[in-house]
């Protein structure tokens, strides 16, 4: 495993939920993002980011460790879910927040 592929597989396992995206979760550098942390932003769960725009080793890094080639991408328990139209879809089915609920985390007060 590269140091990159560690230093993801970190991140991703000591979150509960973590967004990959361009930019912050206040100033997203793409509609795709800004898309992505409105879906989670609705459901009202804890989450983090990762902006890959300040790290170009993780922002080729985490196409590789996914085998996905675009940003953002989200994982929940470790678990690799999609990018913004796979959450969108999921979100608009029920799915993500079902997910979610099932994974144990709660949504936030």
């Amino acid at each position: 495993m590269s140091d990159v592929n560690a230093r993801i597989g970190e991140i991703v396992n000591s979150n509960d939920i973590v967004l990959f995206m361009k930019g912050t979760p206040l100033f997203p550098q793409c509609g795709f993002s800004s898309r992505a942390i409105a879906i989670l932003e609705h459901l009202a769960v804890p989450y983090e980011t990762v902006d890959v725009l300040q790290d170009m080793e993780i922002r080729q890094g985490i196409k590789g460790f996914s085998e996905w080639p675009t940003i953002p991408q989200l994982y929940i328990k470790g678990e690799f879910v999609g990018g913004s139209d796979i959450m969108m879809e999921m979100y608009e089915a029920g799915e993500l927040h079902q997910l979610i609920t099932e994974s144990g985390i709660a949504a936030q007060g």
